[in-house]
């Protein structure tokens, strides 16, 4: 079976294994000539970052780098993008890298050609009427892992550092022109890197699977993420250079990133302001965090769970059947069982709990759930309690 794709849903997704050679021509064709590479740091000192920016540079473009950014990208970095791209005269962005690459490339394209400051464009009631669309950049973007789905989103999610919370900053027209999923760029990911990537695209699937809003075309991508997730999630870990698990990785990633219009949930409702208090992994988080969650929820969603399971064709066709699948795949990618062992305690459950009940995520979750459940939620998954 190919798996090489041209798809236009939601936007133009060139799929398949080398079809990063395939960027030069996709930025020349919606008018770029001197376009900025944005990406995080580490993989601005990677041969395969050095190897694209060769290419660009060979067919002519005039490719600028800006590598400024932190695991959760803050309104700092990408003011800092912003001033580099207009000192230095590009026309266009790619966003290339992770989930926290590609959204702060995403604002950074979003940014350069507005007046008012990023911030006034939080995802909230019409904020996104005050962009300037025609000051906006145009984007290609490049994932190089699995599990946020960024590449196909019309938001970013960066971190006000100055008031420690995550923002949603949306447009519709955030949304890339271009997107290419070649698996070769994720071949050289740590197991531990592509794991926690991995369950961030469990994580989306599966919130917008259980989201109560009424989206039965979300729902249907969700289902078949899962799927992709438990057939080929621990085949990509076990062997990184598996070109098929890692096609499909990406293809479930951009799903889960597609499906979660329909909503997301509790998990990413605690995820957010944990990362924005901790620094932590966005991916890893939402791994930890999901069995607590799904336990809360599973008044409200356990008819659905079952019928997913069928799906799946998990041996026990029960809620607590998919919580064993679930525990047992955390465990066979050794995923920690609790916060506490990424260094989070209960000092800030107050703090967290509050934080999470005002997170938009929030509004998606089958249960509203209130601050004191939220913080018990979290106090169980710090101390391992399920």
């Amino acid at each position: 079976m190919s798996f090489s794709a041209n798809w236009n849903y939601p936007t133009s997704v060139k799929v398949g294994a080398g079809r990063v050679a395939e960027l030069a021509e996709l930025c020349t064709m919606i008018g770029m000539k001197s376009p900025l590479l944005i990406t995080d740091p580490g993989i601005a000192e990677l041969p395969m970052l050095s190897g694209v920016m060769a290419v660009l540079k060979e067919a002519g473009l005039t490719v600028g780098l800006f590598s400024a950014i932190k695991a959760n990208p803050t309104g700092e970095n990408v003011d800092a993008g912003v001033a580099y791209y207009k000192s230095h005269n590009h026309d266009g962005v790619i966003a290339f890298g992770g989930g926290s690459a590609l959204d702060a490339a995403k604002a950074v394209a979003l940014m350069v050609g507005q007046d008012l400051p990023l911030w006034d464009f939080e995802d909230l009631g019409d904020n996104w009427t005050r962009v300037k669309v025609d000051g906006m950049a145009p984007l290609v973007a490049v994932p190089t892992t699995a599990g946020t789905g960024s590449e196909v989103g019309r938001a970013s999610v960066i971190t006000d550092q100055e008031n420690h919370i995550k923002k949603i900053i949306f447009h519709p027209n955030m949304l890339p022109e271009q997107v290419i999923l070649d698996p070769e760029l994720t071949v050289g990911l740590p197991q531990g890197v592509t794991a926690a990537t991995g369950m961030d695209a469990l994580s989306h699937n599966l919130e917008a699977y259980c989201s109560p809003f009424y989206h039965p075309m979300a729902a249907g991508i969700a289902v078949e993420g899962i799927r992709l997730v438990k057939e080929y999630l621990p085949q990509a870990v076990a062997d990184g250079t598996d070109i098929e698990a890692r096609t499909q990785m990406l293809v479930c990633s951009s799903m889960g990133a597609t499906a979660f219009q329909k909503g997301l949930g509790g998990m990413h409702a605690l995820a957010h302001p944990l990362g924005a208090l901790y620094d932590a992994h966005h991916g890893m988080l939402n791994a930890i965090l999901m069995p607590y969650v799904l336990k809360a929820n599973r008044v409200e969603v356990e008819e659905r769970i079952v019928r997913l399971t069928a799906y799946l064709g998990l041996e026990d066709s029960s809620f607590d059947g998919f919580m064993s699948w679930i525990l047992q795949l955390r465990e066979e990618l050794e995923i920690p069982a609790n916060l506490a062992a990424l260094g989070i305690d209960e000092a800030q459950a107050d703090t967290v709990a509050k934080m999470a009940t005002e997170d938009p995520s929030a509004g998606g979750n089958p249960i509203c759930f209130s601050q004191e459940q939220y913080k018990q939620i979290f106090i169980d998954a710090v101390g391992g309690k399920l």
